[in-house]
């Protein structure tokens, strides 16, 4: 790298990075534009502010998530090339994950559009704070089977989404849960029986607008179902679950696949709705949400309840210990904490819409513990 080069991205940086302007960021990438040969330093740059929001806690998911949601789908392939050519150390499964999922290829555009979109991202990248850290060591690698059994559930649940047919979408469902609930279940007397080195761990989900808190609190009913602890960061757009590592795969699976059966009876109410001659408002989808995740959290809970009733001999104890050990985790992790009241949800036809939607969505409790 010569030191002009290195120059010329210096000074494109001082000019564009720490202001806000349009003209700032102009003048910026028109320096950069005009020197190809700072394209290596640039991306180069580029992978230190990535390298240095990984000290801060994030994680390449995160990234993008936050990326996709404050800038443009230019910057979202930037954020992800940058990202895959960066160096990387072993991190663990979840963070492996993240990488398989990302596209490699940077945005293809003139010169001058690629250096604005990289000072932009660049900008993004300068303000990110500090965020939780996650523990992403290899030690809670996910064995070979585990990972059939996920994609058999993620199948059950992909095609009870699709279905149009409730009693089919209430097998499938049902099945899901059951493997769910055996794997979960399986994994902690084993742990307990082998005295291995268990502890909980922590993922983040996002929570992506609009009707983001009703989202989260439906996230949130999910987590507690599932013996884990949910912790939403509204400004961010993402909640950290907190359990066990077979309890969070189980609360991503089940929350996604209850977000969209809870999009698609919204559209379907919301047609309905037209049909009779109302007009589609915002109160009508917040207060719907509002009330199918309220709905659902109460059905949850109560399933949750039965399966711990029924819990005898070794496993009460070891589901105990563990509910201590994920409480323990989410107050070190989250010392201060505050409750956010659900607003807005003032619709009367569109909470009984979503009361009545939870009901039929396809929830079976778990079966009762043998």
């Amino acid at each position: 790298m010569s030191s002009s080069t290195s120059t010329t991205v210096e000074r494109a940086f001082e000019a564009a990075l720490y202001a806000d302007s349009d003209a700032a960021l102009d003048t910026g990438a028109s320096m950069l534009a005009a020197d190809p040969a700072s394209d290596a330093e640039l991306a180069r740059r580029g992978e230190e502010f990535v390298a240095g929001a990984w000290r801060r806690g994030w994680q390449p998911a995160d990234l993008v998530r936050f990326v996709r949601r404050e800038l443009e789908d230019v910057h979202v392939r930037l954020m992800s090339a940058l990202i895959v050519s960066g160096n990387h150390e072993p991190r663990g499964p979840r963070w492996t994950a993240q990488l398989e999922d990302l596209d490699a290829q940077p945005p293809r555009t003139d010169r001058f559009s690629y250096a604005t979109a990289a000072l932009e991202l660049y900008r993004l990248l300068l303000r990110l704070p500090t965020i939780e850290p996650l523990d992403v060591s290899e030690g809670t690698a996910t064995a070979p089977q585990d990972s059939r059994m996920l994609t058999r559930i993620r199948a059950l649940l992909a095609k009870a989404e699709a279905t149009g047919f409730p009693e089919e979408a209430e097998a499938l469902s049902a099945k899901a849960q059951e493997l769910m609930a055996r794997h979960s279940i399986d994994e902690a007397l084993l742990a307990a029986r082998t005295h291995a080195k268990d502890a909980p761990g922590a993922c983040r989900i996002g929570v992506e607008p609009p009707y983001e808190t009703a989202k989260a609190v439906l996230l949130d009913a999910v987590a507690g179902a599932n013996r884990c602890r949910a912790v939403w960061n509204d400004f961010l757009g993402f909640s950290t679950v907190v359990g066990f590592e077979p309890d969070l795969e189980a609360v991503e699976l089940l929350y996604t696949s209850l977000l969209v059966q809870a999009t698609a009876a919204m559209t379907k109410a919301e047609a309905a709705q037209r049909a009779g001659g109302r007009k589609r408002t915002k109160t009508f989808r917040q207060s719907f949400l509002a009330a199918y995740a309220h709905r659902i959290g109460d059905r949850l809970a109560s399933a949750a309840e039965s399966q711990v009733a029924s819990a005898v001999g070794e496993l009460l104890p070891v589901l105990v210990a563990r509910e201590v050990a994920v409480t323990d985790h989410m107050e070190r992790m989250f010392p201060e904490t505050v409750t956010t009241r659900l607003r807005g949800v003032t619709d009367e036809t569109g909470w009984q819409e979503g009361a009545a939607a939870a009901d039929r969505a396809q929830v079976r409790g778990r079966r009762p513990i043998p």
